[in-house]
């Protein structure tokens, strides 16, 4: 019997069994995707990423139908959506807080930095647009070419830098001079990357009429005034009275910094550049809380990653499907955007680095690491996917970038580490 069918409480119920049965495949599922990917020296995000994936239509729904739709179609999909959205507006408040901006004010590295990010900026935005607007469909108006364009264009510029990051720490890179040349640029790239991206959303909404971009933009601009000058200082007053501590921190406090969050991202939907914006925006203004960003890794961050990211994951890979590429023509597609996006992104940090003075093992781990798309990119394109300015296939192919760039940085890590004589961390424990 389906859930449209029963009325009442027995209705409420069924929809609740069958949302638990979800989250109990999800989270079972990524627990195992993230301990099968550490096992053969991968990042467990990585497990994660790819679990959800192959919880969608690409495998699971291909090998087992039935079971598939039994699982993830006997319920209306919004409760898996309204999970996944919330699960990203906190995830995005977390990676703002953990923005570590102090890396861009190394005197020693800054020309490094400067070179390496605006060369990840450079070259795989014009390369995604150019791909993106000339195989686009001839017959698609010329505004929604364009959009189009802009999204790729963004998604091939971003870098992944929650992913990088734990790749590094599990490597043990963290410390080093490449290490924190990377992290610094990639930090820079991904700041001009969500300014990117909000401006490329504002523009899509705005169906290209000036006067409604014109006051998008306003309201972002007044929404990050407003944000730095008003809230900034009333929350940081609120934090030090708490006084988070010990990776722990008052009921209140939490209360209060979600409230914040929601209040954020409600801002950020109502001006129309998608609720994760406001999230990411309350966390980038608490980047210089050391102690709040500990205790709320300590009492949140954890059920976010452990909960809520493989919901975002699946839910993902609930949309897309390998199985839609099914042409020659689409498979050349697909080979063209890996090979653009990795030529121009790895190529360009690898150009800059070696300007820089970097020799060329060194040059290639800091290609290789900038390269790192992973989460972000799946964030990119899903806000590309929802605003219909991205196609299923492309949405598709995207996916399958994002996973070849990420799954291939932790190898080719490994491998310059050991020519280079510094091993890697999880080779020393063995």
């Amino acid at each position: 019997m389906s859930i449209a069918a029963l009325a009442g409480p027995h209705q409420h119920e069924l929809l609740l069994l069958y949302t638990l049965l979800q989250l109990t495949v999800i989270v079972l599922a990524a627990r195992i995707g993230g301990a099968v990917a550490r096992r053969y020296g991968q990042s467990a995000a990585v497990g994660e990423i790819l679990i959800g994936i192959l919880l969608g239509p690409s495998l699971f729904g291909w090998i087992a139908p039935r079971t598939f739709d039994f699982v993830f179609h006997s319920a209306p999909p919004e409760a898996l959506q309204i999970l996944s959205g919330l699960g990203l507006v906190l995830l995005m408040f977390q990676i703002g807080m953990e923005f570590d901006f102090a890396h861009l004010e190394q005197p020693a590295s800054r020309g490094a930095v400067l070179r390496v990010s605006l060369a990840c900026l450079v070259f795989p935005f014009a390369g995604g647009f150019a791909l993106a607007y000339f195989t686009a469909p001839g017959e698609a108006p010329p505004a929604a070419r364009l959009n189009s364009a802009l999204f790729v264009a963004t998604a091939f510029s971003i870098t992944a830098l929650p992913i990088l990051g734990r790749i590094m720490i599990e490597l043990n890179m963290s410390g080093s001079k490449i290490g924190v040349i990377a992290i610094a640029a990639a930090a820079l790239n991904d700041v001009v990357g969500w300014l990117l991206l909000a401006l490329v959303t504002a523009l899509s909404v705005s169906d290209f009429v000036p006067g409604r971009f014109a006051l998008e933009v306003l309201l972002v601009l007044l929404f990050a005034v407003v944000s730095i000058k008003v809230v900034r200082p009333i929350v940081k007053r609120a934090v030090r009275r708490s006084e988070p501590r010990d990776g722990r921190m008052s009921p209140n406090l939490l209360g209060g910094l979600l409230v914040v969050v929601f209040l954020g991202a409600m801002a950020t939907a109502e001006i129309g550049i998608f609720a994760l914006f406001g999230g990411f925006m309350m966390g980038v203004i608490l980047f210089d809380e050391p102690e709040l960003v500990a205790a709320w890794r300590g009492r949140i961050g954890d059920f976010v990653t452990v909960f809520f990211l493989p919901i975002f994951f699946t839910y993902t890979g609930l949309r897309t499907s390998i199985g839609s590429l099914d042409t020659r023509a689409d498979w050349a597609l697909c080979f063209a955007v890996v090979a653009v996006a990795t030529v121009t992104k790895l190529g360009g940090a690898y150009w800059a680095a070696r300007r820089s003075g970097f020799d060329h093992s060194e040059a290639a781990m800091i290609g290789f690491m900038m390269n790192t798309r992973g989460l972000v990119e799946l964030i990119v394109i899903n806000v590309g996917f929802d605003l219909g300015v991205i196609s299923s296939k492309m949405f598709t192919v995207l996916v399958v970038m994002a996973i070849v760039s990420t799954v291939i940085t932790t190898p080719a890590l490994r491998r310059y580490l050991r020519q280079t004589g510094r091993v890697p961390l999880a080779a020393r424990a063995q």
